[in-house]
């Protein structure tokens, strides 16, 4: 007969029952809303034209007959099995499945409601569409976080995701969507705004990491100047983005007027320069930010030991100081690309392209899907360069691949 349970073991219980509970009220909530959003919210809407209103269409309503009721079966026990299952593997695979099977039936709801040779209607994902991704999205993204993938695995993941879901467009699984027939109206100049869209974001990152990492390196060598430089450019980063393109476009009109040859090479007051200088000023503070945080961090012992070996200040810098701090860097450089595909957006306005223009048409022609075939990229360009980043600054602080 076992005796009373020792006190770790009563406090290790004691500690996994708010757990529990916690996982399944986030279980019952994420049940409860997918519920709501297969019953209440529209799950497609049906539009004649791409500015006419849309007609909401429910989940039942869209598919054909049959095919509603076990959808929505589907996505009940899949949130179900993605909130309640024991095994980690098990929640993952449920709630990819549900997120796959909330973007076929979207597909298919919309190659359904297309009258045939109708090149006019548009059939665009409804409020309950969106949801159901979103829940179904956060439950894949808990489980993988739970995972703790090591960065070889996680880029792995993000190309298995890449090339799954361009099997599924060049399919045809969603050519009837709005999105896709503006696409096909929009191909040609999608990929060019999407070439531009990089040069703006990459563009500008080069140039801040040749004059940040530099500046951080005199912050962290002379601790009063530190303060003056980075209050200086945390002021530029409190100038709203469209401010600062509008500030730059006067001087930058003027010295194309003065000296052609510079108009001839790019530089104008409208276009792409202002927009890649703004960005590239943007960049400075978090450059730099990072790069005094990552000296700031290296070993006193490592530095000491180096310096006992006959290195000279500038040979220590080299050779340990900047090789230590590379991490942070990196971490400050990822932030910065993120950011800088986000602001990028903005460019449109002032003729620097990108897939701000597709946005800014869109919202100037009341066509949400054509906001939406700026938008998504820019998303999913922000996030794949978030996740190869990360693997890359973990590989350097010597995780496992």
């Amino acid at each position: 007969m076992s005796g009373p349970p020792s006190a770790p073991s009563r406090s290790r219980s004691r500690s996994r029952r708010p757990a529990a509970r916690l996982g399944t009220g986030f279980g019952a909530i994420a049940i409860a809303i997918a519920a709501a959003a297969i019953i209440w919210l529209p799950f497609v809407e049906f539009k004649t034209s791409r500015i006419a209103t849309g007609r909401p269409l429910s989940l039942f309503a869209s598919l054909a007959t049959g095919w509603g009721p076990a959808v929505a079966a589907s996505l009940v026990l899949g949130a179900a099995i993605a909130s309640f299952a024991a095994g980690l593997r098990t929640r993952l695979i449920a709630a990819l499945l549900g997120f796959a099977v909330v973007a076929l039936a979207v597909g298919r709801a919309a190659e359904a409601l297309t009258p045939a040779g109708n090149r006019i209607a548009r059939i665009s994902p409804g409020a309950g569409c969106w949801v159901l991704l979103l829940a179904f999205g956060l439950m894949a993204t808990n489980a993988l976080s739970r995972f703790r993938l090591r960065p070889a695995r996680r880029v792995l993941a993000l190309l298995a995701t890449a090339a799954v879901v361009y099997a599924a467009f060049a399919a045809g699984l969603f050519d009837q969507l709005s999105v896709m027939r503006e696409y096909t109206v929009n191909a040609g100049g999608f990929a060019r705004e999407a070439r531009r869209h990089l040069l703006l974001a990459a563009g500008s990152i080069a140039p801040a990491v040749l004059v940040g990492v530099p500046i951080g390196v005199l912050c962290h060598l002379i601790p009063p100047v530190r303060a003056a430089v980075l209050q200086t450019l945390n002021l530029i980063q409190t100038i709203p983005s469209i401010a600062l393109f509008g500030i730059l476009m006067v001087p930058l009109g003027a010295l194309a007027t003065a000296h052609p040859w510079l108009g001839e090479l790019g530089v104008r007051g409208i276009g792409a320069a202002p927009a890649l200088i703004a960005l590239f000023l943007y960049a400075l503070l978090p450059v730099a930010t990072s790069t005094v945080v990552g000296l700031g961090r290296v070993s006193a012992a490592a530095i000491d030991a180096a310096r006992g070996m006959g290195l000279t200040h500038g040979q220590v810098l080299r050779a340990i100081e900047l090789p230590l701090a590379l991490p942070s860097i990196l971490t400050g450089i990822r932030i910065v690309l993120v950011q800088n595909i986000g602001l990028a957006t903005i460019a449109a306005l002032i003729g620097g392209g990108g897939f701000g223009t597709f946005v800014f048409q869109g919202i100037g022609q009341t066509a949400i899907d054509l906001v939406l075939l700026g938008a998504i990229p820019i998303v999913v360009l922000g996030f794949s360069c978030a996740v190869l980043l990360d693997a890359l600054v973990d590989l350097l602080q010597g995780t496992p691949p």
